[in-house]
């Protein structure tokens, strides 16, 4: 497989605007590890391999257990997930879709376990990885070609801050 288009070279200034998301979605107090099980199921639904392969590494790092990580596309049939979690990938998967909008039913269940500042920025979290998945699918990035230690490294010379 080989890329199509360098976007990170070709249109810096909108990729600034999406890592200062990703800055914010990281600073918002939600927690990591739910992100990034948020993330990863929402690449499975665009079929992101490219941000599959980001994220699964990126929850690894951070604790997350392969079971869940296998599970996590049939998270409604196994115990591995906690209440919190199970609201927000029925909240990611609706978001991602919107087929059908989101049922009142699933905002309420999200309410329960979510502050509307925590409901308002996990919905920027899926916005953002949803975007992150059209362009990684429509450019063809490479999976297996993400380094965790070069994200820092690259965002800041985006965003042209110092690395």
């Amino acid at each position: 497989m080989e890329a199509r288009v360098n976007y990170l070279k070709h249109a810096p200034d909108p990729l600034k605007a999406m890592y200062a998301l990703e800055t914010y979605i990281r600073g918002s107090g939600l927690e990591h590890a739910l992100l990034e099980l948020v993330k990863t199921r929402a690449s499975q639904i665009n079929g992101c391999a490219y941000c599959l392969d980001m994220h699964t590494q990126d929850a690894r790092a951070a604790g997350e257990t392969e079971q869940r990580l296998y599970a996590l596309s049939a998270w409604r049939e196994t115990p591995f997930f906690t209440d919190r979690e199970r609201a927000a990938l029925a909240w990611a998967e609706l978001v991602t879709e919107l087929e059908d909008g989101v049922p009142d039913e699933t905002f309420t269940e999200a309410r329960k376990h979510f502050t509307e500042k925590e409901l308002v920025d996990l919905t920027w979290a899926v916005i953002s990885i949803n975007g992150w998945n059209r362009l990684a699918i429509s450019f063809r990035a490479v999976p297996g070609t993400y380094k965790p230690h070069l994200r820092a490294q690259m965002a800041a010379t985006i965003t042209g801050a110092a690395s």
